[in-house]
């Protein structure tokens, strides 16, 4: 019968839960993996062996000889899980210095059923047995310590992106030796086992059980072991330790001289409170990060090792395959690997020299402009190689005319940490954009030189891609000139062939009815094959025939008009192509042009967009420009879309498009002495912005020489 009352009943049923608690994760583990879910034996059969302890210590109590065999069992089967997570994925080299360790630690619980069966056969002998207690005591001692010192270098030698599968699971099992090192060294020291300690036991091995459960209803996720200075922290983990067993000392002779009650209350309370910091610290991810600059500070001459670092750049940045990140992307992560940082951006040069963005690491939530950096910002980093530490802009430090420079969204977003330019033979080919890291710390000399050598060799690999897209496309350029050169030639046969049957029916016919509905098909045939000729012909700048002033908001309303819906369809169905802000814009264009450009945007919003969602039009004049804008909410598009492919030609996502649509748009655009802008967000939707120069301030631009598609906001306000 359990005694409900005292420090007995307390372990009692904390005993009971936890045994209840660990059997009950062990039976749902079994059952997952029956299932087909991630699910290892050694954790079942560790998740047993702790139901089998902790049963026998509610019923038995924790010194018999079943109970302590019990826990041989719990802490070898532990053991095994902790190895099978170092090695879980397939990299056995990498923890072959653990074995020994493990196997050391196995040895001493092996052991430990050695010297129970030793106590059996001398019960009755006190000085035997005092020496076995002590002997077991100092294996539990090394095992609590040793464990505790795997347990810190699993976590801590994860990856910071896949920490959260082994989280749950290293606080379990600090929970577990991280009291047995404080039992067991009062044990030591005082040659007994208190009942107070012995009863607290219970609770410890309780909460272990619920981290468990957490971690397991929270999942797992692949583990890779990345060791980092392995050996060093080791040492200081086992200094630290050492420092603890020599202060445990101490304070076990002063609680000898006080004696009596007040030694028991202060052994207690000395345990409580070591047990709350080391739970209450351990997990912390800023003393880790402190503890982690802390000892490349004092411990090494450099912070950072060269040659993990490096391996771990290329890495990340040579990994390849189907399911492989974009290559930009893959930049900025190799950046931020460096500084610890969480996220990134990557922006490369637009077509007029301004930055615009490729790539988004980790940040989905910032907000971004077409025009991410001004062309003169972009040339500062392509003519100093100048590392900016945003911190420093905002608090006023200015070192080489940077501050003034920086756009304005970038200082606002205080999470902006730092710009690293990325040149290539002095050639700005990308500029990362890092966030702060979860330890906010200064940038110092070291980061810089990291930083930059980093930043040469990433713009070495961007260039290499740049130039092979660039033959990819001139290649498929070359065969579309080939093809359409015989193209437009037999046109042009036929288009005269055609005029000729038109000039002899018109003098040999002899039915006038006849001959004139004759000559009306022969000549729009021919017109339309003329026409055909004349639009493949005006690809690129300086094309368009004939600019005239033009009624944005007529061309859009007129636009909207044609997705009217039938009187007769259902609601709800079809595009709907609403003109929501209508401003007066009177534009320098051609009209057949500008609607060519609309209806080619229009109709990809259209598609884009879920079946009923609209399409929203809206045009402004702003300084000397016009703005006219395509909005849609439909499935947006990634930065690496829109800055590899959406206007690359011969690239189509539709089946059995060209790909010619979006960069025809964009060139007849430019032909208008305009501009066209995109931004966008997956799961979003997209913005097209068409900018064409305003019919009345045309002269104005042509007198201060504003070069086609240069301006935007800022320029345009200061023209005005």
């Amino acid at each position: 019968m359990l005694n409900p009352l005292g420090w007995a009943g307390l372990a009692q049923w904390s005993f009971l839960l936890a045994a209840f608690g660990a059997m009950l994760l062990a039976v749902w583990q079994v059952d997952r993996r029956r299932r087909g879910r991630p699910s290892t034996r050694s954790e079942i059969a560790a998740l047993g062996a702790t139901a089998l302890w902790a049963l026998l210590a509610a019923g038995v109590g924790q010194l018999y000889f079943v109970t302590q065999a019990a826990e041989v069992l719990r802490n070898l089967g532990w053991l095994a899980v902790v190895y099978a997570l170092l090695a879980r994925d397939g990299r056995h080299a990498s923890v072959g210095p653990v074995r020994p360790v493990l196997v050391v630690l196995a040895m001493l619980e092996v052991f430990q059923l050695g010297l129970l069966v030793l106590n059996l056969r001398y019960t009755g002998q006190a000085v035997a047995q005092g020496m076995i207690f002590q002997m077991s005591v100092m294996f539990r001692l090394l095992l609590a310590t040793g464990a505790l010192v795997l347990v810190h270098n699993l976590y801590a030698g994860s990856i910071a992106a896949q920490r959260g599968a082994v989280r749950w699971i290293c606080g379990a099992l600090g929970v577990i030796w991280g009291y047995d090192l404080n039992y067991y060294t009062i044990a030591y020291l005082g040659s007994q086992i208190p009942n107070e300690m012995a009863a607290i036991r219970s609770l410890a091995s309780l909460l272990s059980v619920v981290l468990l459960f957490v971690g397991a209803l929270r999942g797992q996720s692949t583990l890779r072991f990345s060791p980092s200075r392995t050996i060093a922290f080791q040492s200081l983990s086992l200094l630290v330790i050492g420092g603890y067993m020599i202060a445990m000392v101490a304070a076990a002779q002063s609680l000898a001289w006080l004696g009596g009650n007040v030694g028991q209350l202060a052994q207690l309370g000395f345990a409580f409170a070591t047990t709350i910091i080391v739970v209450a610290l351990v997990p912390s991810r800023r003393l880790r990060g402190y503890l982690n600059v802390w000892l490349a500070k004092h411990f090494f001459q450099h912070r950072y090792d060269y040659r993990a670092e490096w391996l771990r750049f290329t890495r990340t940045v040579g990994r390849g395959g189907t399911g492989a990140t974009p290559l930009h992307d893959r930049v900025v992560q190799a950046v931020a690997d460096i500084t610890d940082s969480s996220r990134g951006l990557l922006l490369v040069p637009g077509e007029h020299g301004e930055l615009v963005l490729a790539a988004r690491w980790q940040w989905p939530t910032l907000e971004v402009p077409a025009e991410a950096m001004a062309a003169a910002s972009a040339a500062f980093f392509e003519r100093r190689g100048f590392i900016v530490d945003c911190d420093e802009i905002r608090a006023g430090i200015d070192h080489a005319g940077e501050g003034a420079l920086m756009p304005r969204w970038l200082i606002e977003e205080a999470s902006v940490w730092a710009l690293v330019p990325l040149l290539h033979f002095d050639r700005l080919v990308g500029l990362v954009v890092l966030g702060h890291p979860p330890l906010p710390r200064k940038l110092d000399w070291e980061d810089f030189d990291m930083l930059r050598v980093v930043g040469q060799q990433l713009a070495s690999y961007l260039a290499e891609h740049t130039g092979q897209v660039a033959l990819l496309e001139a290649s498929r350029f070359d065969e579309f000139n080939r093809r359409i050169a015989f193209v437009m030639h037999d046109i042009k046969n036929l288009a005269s062939q055609l005029a000729l049957l038109s000039r002899n029916a018109e003098r040999h016919a002899d039915n006038p009815e006849f001959r004139k509905d004759m000559l009306v098909t022969l000549r729009n045939a021919a017109d339309k094959l003329n026409a055909l000729l004349a639009r493949l012909s005006r690809y690129g700048a300086g094309n368009v025939e004939r600019l005239e002033d033009v009624d944005a908001t007529e061309v859009v309303r007129a636009i909207a008009r044609r997705y009217d819906p039938l009187p007769d369809a259902p609601a709800g169905e079809g595009p709907r192509v609403i003109v929501t802000d209508a401003q007066p814009c009177t534009l320098l264009a051609n009209r057949e042009t500008l609607e060519q450009v609309l209806l080619h945007l229009v109709q990809n919003a259209v598609d884009a967009s879920p079946p009923g969602m609209a399409v929203f039009l809206q045009t402004r004049g702003e300084g000397v420009w016009g703005y006219v804008e395509v909005i849609d909410t439909g499935c947006g598009m990634s930065a690496d879309f829109v800055r590899n492919r959406l206007f690359k030609p011969f690239v189509s996502t539709k089946n059995g498009g060209f790909g010619i649509g979006a960069f025809e748009a964009r060139e007849l655009v430019t032909a208008m002495r305009g501009r066209l802008d995109v931004e966008s967000r997956e799961g979003l939707g997209s913005r097209f912005t068409v900018r064409l120069p305003l019919a009345a301030t045309a002269g104005l631009m042509d007198s201060l020489s504003i070069p086609a598609g240069i301006g935007g906001k800022d320029n345009a306000k200061k023209v005005a």
